[in-house]
């Protein structure tokens, strides 16, 4: 993938609307990483740099640069308000009546309420987790079962001879 994304940051390196670029998450980026709320790398970020999403699809030039082209520049917000929708300029409009405290509250409310669907979310995803491990080792220990219960069977029946004898029966026929 790193050629690829490489060619992509070449492609957009001067674009006056959108930017393509490279962060090490592990030396002087690792704040922003933090902030962006990247956990895994390679991670892809896009959008509004106070809000970036997370990117979910193919990872090829091909995949990358038609994504870039649909989605990267000018997006709706307080400076491209010509780029939203009535409903996008009325939330925008609210909010600029607020003051930065009383948006920093209503941000920091609207943070909790995400981390707790994401905490009951990953409870449930734990829960069935559990459940499919458990299952799992249900399966392996049926799959034993089921293996030695065929050996004991193919031993006591002798069926490995039987298969070695016809064969070589089968052998000195041809011949």
């Amino acid at each position: 993938m790193k050629p690829d994304w490489d060619q992509l940051v070449e492609q957009f390196k001067d674009s006056p609307t959108a930017l393509v670029a490279d962060v090490d998450c592990t030396t002087e980026g690792k704040s922003l990483c933090e902030k962006a709320g990247v956990r895994g790398y390679p991670t892809i970020k896009w959008g509004d740099p106070n809000d970036l999403q997370d990117y979910q699809g193919g990872r090829d030039l091909k995949d990358l640069q038609k994504f870039a082209e649909e989605n990267l520049g000018p997006t709706c917000g307080p400076d491209n308000l010509d780029l939203c929708d009535d409903e996008a300029k009325k939330s925008i409009a609210k909010y600029q009546k607020m003051d930065v405290d009383e948006l920093e509250m209503a941000i920091e409310e609207g943070d909790e309420k995400i981390k707790k669907i994401e905490d009951k979310a990953q409870k449930e995803v734990g829960k069935l987790q559990a459940q499919i491990s458990d299952l799992n080792s249900k399966i392996a220990s049926k799959n034993q079962k089921k293996d030695d219960e065929v050996a004991k069977q193919t031993k006591k029946m002798g069926l490995k001879f039987m298969k070695t004898v016809f064969s070589a029966k089968k052998k000195k026929e041809e011949l």
